[in-house]
């Protein structure tokens, strides 16, 4: 299958997820758990940074349209798909990615996309949280929000990436 045509199934599919399933899961009051951000993850390590922001941008857009939050999700998912670049070197050192051309478990293993994962969650729920609340008045219920909802997020894209993985394993 074209690769273009896999990453619009993989938009879509998320996004509809998101909106159609997980947001009306009620978990309490401070459990948002966001598993659409696969998409920006998943992306080929090759894509220029350009687009990493574009298809940020357009993916939390496209989640505001749906959930009536102008902005929100469109600005911290742009600020996690910005963050990527960084955090993939943070993540990997010196590592080279020569066979490699998307971050996955199969391939890379599932402690090194554990920590990928946790650190563009981390970003994603920061930044999300707080521009909702829009004020550091109420930082001790946005901090439970992130502390809670983080979990959750990465429990489930998790398991996504442990249904969906591939059988070849990097040596």
């Amino acid at each position: 299958m074209n690769k273009t045509v896999l990453q619009i199934i993989r938009f879509v599919v998320l996004v509809l997820l998101q909106v159609l399933v997980i947001n009306h899961i009620r978990l309490g009051g401070y459990v948002h758990p966001y598993i659409y951000l696969v998409f920006v993850m998943l992306l080929p390590f090759s894509t220029p940074k350009w687009q990493l922001l574009v298809l940020g941008f357009a993916l939390g857009l496209t989640v505001d349209l749906f959930t009536g939050t102008p902005g929100l999700h469109a600005g911290a998912t742009t600020l996690m798909a910005f963050s990527r670049p960084s955090i993939i070197k943070l993540i990997s050192g010196n590592q080279k990615f020569e066979n490699i051309t998307e971050p996955n478990i199969g391939q890379l293993g599932g402690l090194w996309f554990f920590r990928y994962t946790l650190f563009l969650v981390l970003i994603h729920h920061f930044a999300l949280f707080f521009l909702e609340s829009f004020s550091f008045r109420l930082f001790g219920q946005v901090l439970l929000r992130i502390l809670l909802s983080v979990p959750v997020s990465i429990f489930l894209i998790m398991m996504i990436m442990f249904i969906f993985k591939s059988e070849k394993k990097r040596e």
